[in-house]
């Protein structure tokens, strides 16, 4: 899965608490422990921003030399999701994560041929879900908007063995 460089309106925005923080005190509400592979896994995936999987983190994981289980991968994932630090897009044939905290609202562009994702942010999207939700008395707020279809690359790509059939 690849992703293209997000536009300057979609940097990281300051936040007071880090994200390691802000599972931590989640954990504490449930009543349960930030332990030391849910630590290792929130610091891993806010370490760079990325779109990824579950497998693609495990894989992460694996070859950054950290050992944590599969299990744990999606549970934590599950967790992180619930305290507002990720948001799972769910795509063509899979969910994948990005970061939610410290992360400006945004939509995706989702290319179903080779799995790109392109950030993106317009202003008219969210007022057209302000004014839908205002018609039906429902405060908006937050949306998830996924165009998919296909990336430049792909159409250029499908075009081209198009012509080469036609010989």
């Amino acid at each position: 899965m690849s992703i293209v460089t997000p536009p300057a309106d979609l940097e990281p925005l300051q936040v007071k608490e880090s994200p390691e923080e802000k599972f931590r005190e989640f954990l504490e509400i449930r009543g349960e422990k930030l332990t030391e592979p849910r630590r290792i896994l929130v610091n891993h995936i806010f370490n760079s921003h990325k779109h990824f999987d579950a497998d693609e983190l495990v894989a992460d994981l694996r070859e950054a030399g950290r050992r944590v289980s599969r299990s744990t991968v999606y549970r934590t994932l599950r967790l992180m999701v619930e305290a507002g630090l990720l948001r799972e897009l769910r795509l063509t044939n899979r969910s994948a994560y990005e970061h939610n905290y410290g992360y400006p609202s945004h939509d995706h562009m989702h290319c179903t041929e080779c799995g790109a994702i392109v950030e993106f942010r317009n202003d008219e999207i969210r007022r057209i879900r302000d004014v839908i939700a205002e018609q039906f008395g429902f405060r908006a707020e937050n949306h998830k908007f996924v165009i998919t279809g296909q990336c430049p690359d792909c159409l250029k790509a499908r075009s081209r063995r198009r012509k080469l059939d036609q010989i």
